[in-house]
């Protein structure tokens, strides 16, 4: 048994959506130093695509697209088939948070929430399916990664509704995923993230001793935290573990008991 064999990502061809930034350039970097040949990232924004990709070296392949919609789903699939024979990696990172009052609470806001951080996963991988097939076999799965919450194991105090909805589904999306697509060689689990300094989570970025204080492990996660989570699942090590979504979160869904002075480490 060889950990380089467990952990190790040689020849793997990788896409990370919303990888230009936070948890998902996090996961970025640790599926380049377990060995990835080539990491995608697809943004939005193409200055930050472009500075990750320049930042991160040349087997980070920059694209910019909008995966809120179909049609911007089935543009970026055809990208990527123009470019690769097979797909081993995906990662379902990009997403969306929105917060507003009950009472006045958006169909804007609803929507774009639930698209992005539900529709998007489902309909990217099921364009993608032909080229996690041809990268599939009963030796060397295929990965999909659904990129979740800890929001959407338990509840927070913040009036972002459809996020915490939509992050609940989407894990359990990921097991009925997994139960439809193991019987084709490609495994699917998730992961929830805790408090990680990212834009979207100003709080941990921002205000890590506040937020630290919410947390059993007493500190915000680090890049290594979530590189390791990912590569663990991506890899040799994760094949067997299947439709399973895992809090990656110093302790606060399965170890936090404190009642008082709560302080949400979500920071959504």
């Amino acid at each position: 048994m060889n950990l380089t064999d467990l952990f190790g990502l040689e020849r793997r061809v990788a896409l990370v959506t919303g990888g230009s930034r936070g948890i998902g350039k996090m996961i970025v970097e640790g599926l380049l130093e377990a060995g990835c040949a080539r990491v995608y990232i697809v943004a939005r924004k193409k200055e930050q695509v472009d500075e990750t990709s320049a930042e991160l070296g040349d087997k980070v392949v920059g694209l910019i697209g909008d995966l809120s919609q179909l049609d911007g789903i089935t543009a970026l699939a055809d990208e990527l088939k123009s470019r690769e024979d097979k797909l081993d990696i995906l990662v379902n990172n990009a997403g969306a948070a929105w917060g507003e009052p009950f009472e006045d609470f958006t169909e804007a806001g609803w929507d774009r929430t639930m698209d992005l951080n539900v529709k998007t996963p489902f309909f990217l991988t099921q364009k993608l399916l032909p080229l996690l097939k041809a990268a599939a076999s009963e030796d060397r799965p295929a990965k999909v990664l659904m990129i979740a919450s800890i929001d959407g194991m338990k509840s927070n105090p913040w009036p972002t509704y459809p996020y915490q909805a939509s992050k609940a589904g989407l894990i359990h999306l990921t097991r009925r995923m997994a139960a439809e697509l193991i019987g084709q060689n490609i495994v699917v689990n998730g992961i929830g993230p805790g408090a990680f300094p990212s834009a979207m989570n100003r709080a941990a970025r921002d205000n890590a001793d506040r937020v630290k204080k919410g947390i059993p492990a007493r500190r915000v996660g680090v890049s290594e935290d979530m590189a390791a989570g990912a590569i663990y699942l991506l890899s040799r090590a994760g094949d067997y573990v299947v439709g399973t979504t895992i809090p990656i979160d110093g302790g606060v869904v399965n170890a936090n008991i404190g009642a008082g002075n709560f302080v949400d480490p979500s920071g959504d």
